[in-house]
């Protein structure tokens, strides 16, 4: 069924204005046409389902361009020890939060596969669209390995485990790639240094070696898609950057010569600082092993210069999280975060249009126009006035509408 949505106030995310008095026409799941005013009396007719938005702010919904949605717990080792079956299970809750929190498309860098994809898709599981890029891909001993140094067995890192497969080598790495893209991968996800969740590697180390970061990048290029990186130093993001990875994940401990490189190659930085402050405060609570906690700082620290600096020389950015566990409530503290070094724009721009085209879906995601998904969130108050609006959905967040069904209308 069509549905017009009258009497909106539109945000348009690209120049911050608000277009007054305007009416969307929602057909097949996108935005068939946008009207001037909120009376069209040619569009009156059977079968028409009629929502008065009551001249709120109509904005894109959210995209969370860093998310691990099967991360039920901090504690990975846990997670690769229990049913699969049970995993999912837990993933459709912390789905359906975060399409409640107004996120209608996430991209999962780790863990999710075509099967949580095609659940929400056919709607087996309520949430916001998953793009995903299946296994993330280590060396043995890098930060996707979560053996302890005592432990050799090898059985959690193969094809069917839950988010990282163990390859080393030019040939391992290719066959791990090449896998993945069959199973419909919309991006390869490496780990290129040390991080805090795992036991045997430091922050800095540099990991794959150089012909095995260019065997996945041509890997990518040759299917279409593109490489996401787990980075945090200058040294591991700008060899990142030179290989041909586009989107750089965390990027706490950058460097001038970082942002050069980032505007030569039109690169992404993804950073995700919510999930360093909630590991400090939250993170043994919720599973992260106490031996990894002297990591948090090194990273902690340098993550909102890392910010600073990219924002002002104009690096692109998108919006992302990497909460875990329970941590996953406070998803939407990366924009007060944020707002410490960032107008409010230009944060919202990272959760909308930035996304989307760190994505490769211009015109289709975050943004309300034409042609795009209808992906709506019907608020109170202006986010461009106060983010705050947009982190207390309970009582300011109205009306949620993905690909055309709404999941959330309380607009009375």
């Amino acid at each position: 069924m069509a549905t017009l949505i009258t009497q909106a106030r539109v945000l348009d995310v690209t120049t911050g204005k608000i277009l007054e008095n305007r009416s969307l026409l929602i057909e097949d799941g996108h935005i068939k046409r946008i009207y001037e005013t909120s009376e069209k009396p040619e569009l009156l007719g059977d079968g028409l389902n009629f929502i008065d938005a009551q001249n709120k702010i109509v904005m894109p919904g959210l995209c969370d361009a860093h998310v691990h949605v099967l991360a039920w717990t901090a504690d990975v080792r846990r997670i690769t020890r229990t049913s699969p079956y049970y995993t999912a299970a837990k993933a459709s809750g912390i789905l359906r939060d975060m399409l409640m929190r107004g996120f209608t498309t996430v991209r999962d860098v780790g863990g999710a596969d075509y099967g949580i994809a095609q659940a929400v898709d056919e709607g087996a599981i309520v949430g916001p669209r998953v793009v995903y890029g299946g296994l993330a891909l280590s060396q043995t001993g890098g930060h996707g390995d979560a053996r302890l140094a005592g432990e050799t067995f090898e059985d959690l890192f193969h094809p069917n485990a839950i988010f990282t497969r163990l390859c080393d080598g030019v040939a391992e790495v290719q066959r791990a790639c090449r896998d993945e893209i069959r199973r419909g991968a919309k991006h390869i996800k490496l780990m290129l240094s040390g991080g805090v969740a795992s036991p045997t590697d430091r922050i800095e180390n540099v990991q794959f070696a150089a012909d095995e970061l260019a065997a996945a990048v041509e890997e990518a290029e040759n299917a279409g898609i593109y490489v996401v990186a787990h980075t945090y130093t200058a040294k591991t993001v700008n060899r990142a950057i030179k290989a041909g990875v586009r989107s750089l994940e965390h990027c706490n401990l950058i460097d001038e010569s970082s942002l050069e490189l980032f505007l030569k190659h039109d690169a992404f930085m993804v950073p995700t600082l919510v999930t360093y402050e909630m590991l400090a405060t939250e993170g043994v609570a919720a599973g992260l092993p106490e031996t990894v906690v002297p990591k948090i700082e090194t990273v902690r620290k340098g993550g909102l210069t890392a910010l600073k600096m990219a924002h002002e020389a104009g690096v692109n950015l998108a919006y992302g999280t990497d909460l875990l566990g329970d941590m996953h409530r406070h998803q939407l503290k990366e924009f007060s975060i944020r707002a410490q070094v960032q107008p409010n724009l230009d944060i919202l721009q990272a959760a909308t249009i930035n996304a989307a085209k760190l994505m490769n879906e211009t015109g289709e995601t975050g943004i309300i126009k034409e042609g795009a998904r209808a992906d709506l969130l019907i608020i109170d108050t202006n986010p461009l006035e106060s983010l705050e609006s947009l982190q207390r959905p309970e009582s300011n967040l109205k009306f949620i509408m993905k690909g055309g069904q709404v999941f959330k209308n309380s607009l009375g």
